[in-house]
């Protein structure tokens, strides 16, 4: 079973983050906060796609839920003024 820290190793590899934030309690069920600017352009569907992209099968066999929150830089730093 992937942790945390493993989950946002392989999402920072597959993409250019800005700021990328992985959290889990039980080994399963996860929480990341992803910032990148490869979301340009893209829907949040899309956006989600390329973050279950680099997490291959393991979205599939390992991680039972993975809540996301995507956003482009210049999204975030408007929510973070």
């Amino acid at each position: 079973m992937p942790d945390s820290e493993q989950i946002k190793n392989l999402i920072a590899q597959a993409l250019p983050c800005e700021f990328l934030e992985v959290r889990g309690e039980d080994g399963v069920h996860f929480e990341a906060v992803v910032v990148s600017a490869a979301f340009a352009g893209k829907n949040k569907v899309q956006q989600h796609q390329l973050v279950y992209r680099a997490l291959g099968d393991r979205m599939k066999q390992e991680i039972h839920a993975l809540s996301l929150r995507t956003f482009t830089p210049e999204a975030w730093a408007a929510i973070n003024v």
